[in-house]
């Protein structure tokens, strides 16, 4: 039996319908744009990147992101940059800014408990446990963490470390004698602390004014991690590096930190993407500074640099001021920053992290070590309340 004709009119309704179904589904997509602080090409800028083919994959190309590399904002310009919607998201480094954030520098800093972990049972992998350890902890021991990222309207969704924290320098650096009058650079008041208490000077700048500062003279050294050596281009403004000390890394980064709106403004599916995507770029970021530390090194002894371990001595110094140095961080963030909560904290976090130095053993790829992130941490985090 025929049909009967649809009239016209309905048939106009249906087609204006399912155009209008389509455009909204297309105008759900999204492309974030993201604020890089590392030039194009760095290890830190691969590892923003590769978080953005994440984005893609995982949303089946419902969102994306475009990275904007030392053009967007500067690291002294994030904070404020993604807050006012400058950019969506961007990689906050929470050092430069001490009284917005105090409570996850405060966290960070007490990144050189690593050095006084049995070598035998880090197994190496001390940079993922403390890595994993941080994440966890900001997201859910901490609220006075995540209340201080919603107070500059920003949201949590993932971390980024460096690997180990040695001595990059204009001379060699190699027993704490060597420390008397230096000018170091550094990215936290621990490490701060540690140069003075070897008869050094702290000065604190930005990572894109070290290679300047270093070729002028206004520094002796740089307290990185030894990836920076390649990432910041310093092979021709450095003649020595010390691999061992002072130690410690650096984690106090909200890798991909998202305006607060933006977040809210992106369904569950896509805020499940986000943090999915976080779980590989805290993996990813810590990885490829630890896979090429080797490569930086070789490139400062094909500029003719030299390369350094330190003594036993100040191995032994060094441990010394750790120790100390834990309970004179919560002193110090108690009387300059007004956290009451401080050695709590550090109890808390310490256990936290005990537990990831086990959680990470076995990990053999940046692929496992995102899965362990994940199912550890990111996969827990609950979508409908979380940055709301």
């Amino acid at each position: 039996m025929a049909h009967p004709r649809q009239p016209r009119s309905l048939a106009v309704l249906s087609v204006s319908l399912l155009t209008m179904a389509l455009v909204a589904g297309q105008a759900q997509a999204r492309t974030l744009s993201y604020a890089s602080v590392y030039p194009a090409g760095s290890e830190a800028d691969k590892a923003v990147n590769a978080w953005a083919d994440k984005l893609e994959e995982y949303s089946d190309g419902d969102l994306t992101a475009k990275i904007y590399a030392m053009s967007l904002l500067s690291a002294s310009e994030v904070s404020g940059g993604v807050r006012d919607g400058l950019a969506d998201a961007g990689y906050l480094l929470t050092a430069y800014f001490p009284a917005e954030y105090p409570h996850i520098n405060l966290l960070n800093e007490s990144a050189m408990q690593v050095n006084l972990y049995d070598k035998d049972r880090l197994n190496g992998l001390g940079t993922y446990a403390f890595q994993g350890a941080i994440t966890e902890f900001i997201f859910f021991n901490c609220p006075e963490c995540l209340q201080e990222l919603e107070a500059q309207n920003h949201v949590y969704t993932g971390n980024v470390a460096s690997s180990g924290y040695g001595m990059v320098c204009n001379e060699p650096v190699v027993t704490p004698g060597d420390m008397e009058g230096l000018r170091m650079r550094v990215a936290g008041s621990h490490w701060s602390r540690w140069v003075s208490g070897f008869g050094g000077s702290s000065v604190s700048m930005t990572i894109s004014e070290i290679r300047e500062g270093l070729s002028q003279g206004v520094l002796d050294c740089t307290i990185s991690s030894l990836p920076e050596i390649t990432n910041l281009n310093l092979t021709e403004v450095v003649s020595d590096v010390t691999v061992d000390l002072p130690g410690g890394i650096y984690a106090g980064s909200s890798g991909a930190s998202v305006n607060r709106d933006v977040w809210q403004s992106l369904s569950e599916d896509q805020r499940r993407v986000m943090l999915r995507a976080g779980a590989y770029l805290t993996a990813s970021t810590p990885w490829r500074y630890e896979t090429t530390q080797e490569q930086a090194l070789d490139a400062v002894r094909e500029q003719g640099g030299n390369v350094h371990t330190a003594s036993e001595e100040f191995h032994e110094a060094t441990a010394a001021f750790v120790e100390k140095d834990m309970d004179t961080i919560v002193e110090y963030y108690q009387e300059r920053y007004g956290i009451e909560r401080g050695e709590e904290i550090m109890t808390e976090f310490s256990q936290v992290l005990d537990k990831w130095v086990d959680l990470v053993q076995g990990v053999e790829t940046v692929d496992d070590l995102a899965q362990v992130y994940y199912d550890e941490i990111f996969a827990k985090v609950d979508v409908s309340s979380h940055g709301l």
